[in-house]
């Protein structure tokens, strides 16, 4: 079975979302990503025993911070699925993909493009080394 998600949905696998700390997901804001989505198995079904229950508190965690500097906790979201849950992961990715381009760029992108483009006027410039552009509404799943 083909999945059909949205294109900017970008996936990153990981052995256990145990193992998904807050600076990951934090990293993924930093890089460009306008949203986090953490997809873990369900809960009691946890190859090494409760890291899901790990990722759900990292993942709150990650929300709290967010909201406190500004950026939004809206944009981290956690879901338990098994792996033959496939058309649920592609409904979780669209609303996902939904929310996100709701809420807007990342600000911390645009912060940091902002903050280039000051400093050197020539990063503004993909063709000069500057940063590259990310597509509108890109979320990042872990």
């Amino acid at each position: 079975m083909r999945l059909n998600y949205p294109s900017s949905v970008r996936i990153i696998r990981v052995p256990c979302t145990g193992k998904v700390d807050v600076l990951h997901i934090l990293r993924c804001f930093e890089r460009g990503a306008d949203g986090v989505y953490v997809v873990g198995c369900r809960e009691g079904d946890c190859h090494y025993q409760d890291g899901n229950f790990r990722a759900r508190k990292r993942v709150e965690q990650a929300r709290q911070l967010l909201d406190r500097i500004g950026v939004g906790g809206q944009r981290v979201r956690m879901c338990n699925l098994s792996s033959s849950d496939a058309p649920l992961f592609t409904r979780f990715a669209e609303e996902m993909h939904q929310a996100v381009l709701s809420t807007g760029p990342n600000p911390v992108r645009t912060a940091l493009a902002s903050r280039k483009t000051a400093a050197d006027p020539s990063a503004a410039s993909p063709n000069k080394g500057g940063a590259q552009p990310h597509p509108p509404g890109r979320a990042g799943g872990v």
